[in-house]
């Protein structure tokens, strides 16, 4: 009998399908809610690169905030592609299920509960990660919630408050009885914020006594990390934050290379998903256009004042991540000045596209000319992408 190499089987185990209750997802590989991060045009670029799942940015139960305008963009997931998953914060139960309802009578497949934030404006509300400190409010949180809906309703939390309170297997064994599906567990406690690694030992702990699909979060950045997180820990899942900033193409970049290690292993268990190839070291190319295909639907989802805002942040990740903009660091400080200053959709797109056909080779620009896919294509996306004030107009 053939040995199966645990490497290679949490591989292929990474690229199976996922069973949430009544709902399944594509494959295991999971975008983090992130406030002010995974907005609708993120999250639908995610999901074209490979994403299993993706979740709303935190919506408030607070029924007074439901209707602003923070709130409304929050839970747009027009042209999503399904299972839609809203994730909801609060500390008043009543709340939380009407909030679960609200949610979930407007499209949603999921309802994620947010047990982990650690924001000092969450805490202070008594909600995130303070309700740690209150293991009875989170039963009667997770129960009310659970009864509301008719989908699966999840949860996302820490370890524990602090290291001194680390209370993990009792919110796993209240979730498990609360009727909760899944469980997320970022690997660190309030106190601890992103400081530090993230734990492995107590996702390992509960993985022996909790049967609940577990999401292993914090500090996974590539597959070879994601391997070693489910070898150590049992987990079914792995979820990235901080990691897909930037970079939304991680995940089919991770999927190429899972995919690779577990067909090159019969043993490692069944023949994993198919997912949309994404080079595993993408090219300058082909990073320009993903920005370039980003920042278009965020003038379209936001406007164009909104949108250049916004798309600013995702710049500086973006070229943060090639190191400066893959130039002199003077070279990069002048661009994020100029990038800084502009106001049009028109001025951003022009500044990013001469950025990058500046560090593209001509055989690199030809290669990407003769491409049938489309996010590879920089020649013909990003030069011919051109914002006239109120729409794209490809030319």
């Amino acid at each position: 009998m053939l040995a199966v190499d645990p490497s290679a089987a949490n591989a292929a185990k990474l690229l199976q399908p996922l069973q949430i209750g009544s709902v399944s997802i594509p494959n295991r590989l999971i975008l983090a809610p992130m406030a002010g991060v995974t907005d609708q045009p993120f999250r639908l670029l995610c999901r074209q690169l490979g994403a299993g799942l993706t979740i709303s940015e935190m919506v408030s139960s607070n029924p007074a905030l439901r209707n602003t305008r923070k709130s409304r963009e929050r839970t747009n997931h027009q042209g999503e592609p399904g299972p839609i998953a809203v994730q909801i914060a609060g500390s008043d139960p009543q709340q939380m299920a009407e909030a679960a309802r609200h949610n979930a009578d407007r499209g949603a497949e999921l309802i994620d509960i947010n047990l982990g934030c650690p924001a000092k404006k969450v805490c202070k509300a008594a909600a995130g990660s303070a309700l740690l400190r209150d293991e009875s409010l989170v039963g009667r949180i997770l129960e009310a919630a659970v009864r509301s809906v008719d989908v699966p309703v999840t949860l996302k939390t820490r370890t524990g408050w602090s290291p001194e309170t680390r209370n993990l297997a009792n919110i796993a064994r209240i979730a498990e009885a609360s009727g909760i599906q899944l469980l997320t567990v970022h690997g660190r406690t309030r106190a601890c914020g992103y400081q530090g690694e993230a734990e492995v030992e107590s996702l390992a702990g509960i993985r022996e006594q909790c049967a609940l699909p577990l999401v292993a979060n914090g500090d996974i950045d590539s597959a070879t990390k994601a391997i070693e997180v489910l070898n150590r820990t049992g987990a079914d899942a792995i979820m990235l934050g901080r990691a897909a900033m930037g970079r939304p193409w991680i995940f089919g970049s991770m999927a190429t290379t899972l995919r690779g290690l577990a067909t090159t292993h019969p043993a490692s268990g069944q023949c994993p998903a198919m997912i949309s190839e994404v080079p595993r070291l993408p090219s300058m190319a082909w990073i320009g256009a993903i920005l370039m295909e980003h920042l278009d639907r965020l003038y379209r989802f936001y406007g164009e004042r909104r949108g250049v805002l916004i798309a600013r942040k995702h710049i500086g990740w973006t070229l943060r991540g090639l190191g400066g903009g893959s130039g002199s660091s003077t070279d990069g400080e002048h661009l994020r000045q100029r990038l800084m200053a502009t106001t049009t959709a028109a001025s951003q797109l022009d500044l990013l596209r001469k950025h990058f056909a500046d560090r593209i080779s001509p055989e690199a620009l030809a290669r990407s000319a003769d491409s049938t896919d489309g996010f590879s294509d920089f020649a013909s996306l990003a030069p011919d992408m051109h914002w006239n004030g109120h729409q794209r107009v490809n030319r």
